[in-house]
């Protein structure tokens, strides 16, 4: 089965839950939300919508990342990278705390370019999986400026959903669900989010989701047109 939304709720609440059947929750990542805003949306949220949230960026990014500007926390030293410091791992409590609360299936964990492919990154990243208590989530993690053989030594060895763009390239994971996220196009290494997808572009992806499509397939839209991307993938999801 094929499943798609956009991260974060690109229209209104009611309509969003008519257009889609699953999303991705950003403001987890910027801001510790309220637990009765994520009890509200849990509450509203129609049978059988799967909910999927980005971890807080207090376990993936260090405190000189501009995305803590946005933050309601501020940062201390010992954030980020997947360190195994007290702070790291108080954040990803936080985390698995909104996740229970909200009712999610899916724990993201977006790694910025800081977290370079290296033998330091896999040590930490080796405590850090060894320290975090993981419940019945499933986590999936984005790696951003790896090679594919890291990737792919990376998530069989932490047991994680390798999160890609499937115009870029095949998730590397065992298991039987795969997790995509379109940003929009890329110049230089470099992601543009002010993009529209392409008739073309829609259909590629629609041939690659099927074609390596095991059990499930999430596919989550983050460019400027997420909104009406995704629903444009949807209808062709459904000529099916």
């Amino acid at each position: 089965m094929i499943h798609i939304g956009t991260c974060g709720f690109c229209e209104s609440h009611s309509r969003y839950y008519r257009d889609f059947d699953a999303i991705e929750v950003q403001q987890t990542f910027y801001r510790v939300v309220q637990e009765k805003t994520l009890e509200r949306w849990r509450k509203e949220a129609p049978e059988g919508f799967t909910f999927a949230i980005k971890a807080f960026q207090g376990v993936t990014h260090p405190p000189n990342s501009p995305t803590w500007r946005r933050s309601n926390v501020k940062p201390s030293k010992g954030v980020g990278l997947l360190r195994p410091t007290s702070e790291v791992l108080h954040f990803w409590r936080l985390t698995l705390r909104e996740a229970e609360i909200l009712g999610a299936r899916f724990i993201l964990i977006q790694l910025p370019r800081s977290f370079r492919e290296s033998e330091e990154s896999f040590a930490n990243a080796e405590r850090f999986f060894e320290l975090m208590d993981r419940e019945d989530f499933e986590i999936a993690v984005e790696l951003r400026g790896w090679s594919e053989k890291s990737v792919k030594r990376f998530v069989r060895e932490f047991e994680v959903i390798d999160v890609t763009d499937p115009l870029v390239r095949i998730p590397l994971h065992k298991g039987e669900t795969n997790y995509y996220r379109l940003h929009g196009r890329y110049e230089n290494g470099k992601i543009i989010y002010r993009h529209s997808y392409s008739d073309g572009e829609l259909q590629k992806t629609r041939e690659r989701v099927l074609g390596w499509n095991k059990g499930e397939s999430f596919v989550f839209f983050n460019n400027s047109d997420m909104c009406r991307d995704a629903k444009r993938f949807r209808a062709m999801m459904n000529e099916t």
